[in-house]
């Protein structure tokens, strides 16, 4: 199986990360990649708290995105997010935060929220869990309406690495909600290194087999030479005998199909 996009993958904006955004463009070129997509972290971890709560100014990267060419140096490139989802609620990091004032301090005649701000230019959403204090003691039933919340916000494509989530939900529940909705499950390869993981991950895809539910095949890289490198997720595919056209991103034709059964045509 070949896979010729990557939709989940940071930049130096991430901070933990390495690359700038024409060394991923370029490494995704020297891939072979059709499509190429830089969906940086949108959350909490990248600044210290400011007195107020999160400020603009530190996530004014997402208010630039139309500066970058849609075709840059042969690849398509598209432009996300990876935004943390931050409470049982299933809201994203920022929905509470409100935006009186642009980058430059002018006062806003209609506020709105980060969030909103950020989203703007954003082609799409991956939506993940990182800190996971927010669940602790929280029942599966409860984990399980986290993800299904998340579904409803309409930039929401991906739900990112649910096998990181060390808290147990009902997995056929949310497989069978993201193919009911026309949103994808991620299969990333970053996980796959891991243990624990990586077993999960396991049955998540075996159970997308088994419900039909379309995925996408991630790096997550966050250096530019891991872009395009899918070789333990492809191996797991292979190993389950999972069927090739439920992999959403093997082309970047496929990819915007998926897009555009989500809403998100580009």
């Amino acid at each position: 199986m070949r896979i010729l996009c990557d939709t989940h993958t940071h930049t130096i904006f991430s901070r933990h990360a390495y690359s700038t955004i024409e060394e991923c463009v370029q490494a995704a070129v020297d891939a072979g990649l059709e499509l190429y997509a830089a969906t940086d972290h949108y959350s909490a971890m990248l600044f210290p708290d400011r007195p107020g709560g999160p400020d603009l100014r530190d996530y004014q990267f997402f208010l630039n995105l139309h500066d970058w060419p849609r075709t840059w140096h042969g690849v398509e490139v598209l432009r996300g997010c990876e935004a943390d989802i931050v409470d049982l609620e299933g809201h994203l990091f920022g929905h509470d935060v409100t935006v009186d004032r642009g980058i430059a301090g002018d006062l806003r005649s209609n506020p709105t929220t980060l969030l909103a701000d950020v989203l703007k230019e954003c082609d799409y959403v991956v939506a993940s869990v990182h800190g996971q204090d927010f669940l602790r003691g929280a029942s599966s039933a409860q984990v399980t309406e986290m993800y299904l919340r998340v579904l409803d916000d309409p930039k929401v494509l991906t739900l990112g690495h649910v096998d990181r989530t060390e808290y147990e939900f009902d997995v056929d529940t949310v497989v069978s909600a993201v193919r009911d909705r026309n949103r994808l499950i991620e299969i990333n390869e970053a996980s796959l290194a891991r243990t624990e993981p990586a077993r999960r991950l396991r049955h998540v895809v075996e159970r997308c087999r088994n419900l039909e539910c379309p995925v996408v095949v991630n790096s997550d890289t966050h250096i530019a030479y891991k872009i395009g490198r899918f070789d333990k997720a492809i191996a797991l595919l292979d190993e389950l005998d999972f069927p090739e056209e439920l992999v959403a991103n093997r082309t970047a034709a496929s990819f915007h199909e998926a897009l555009a059964a989500a809403g998100l045509d580009i």
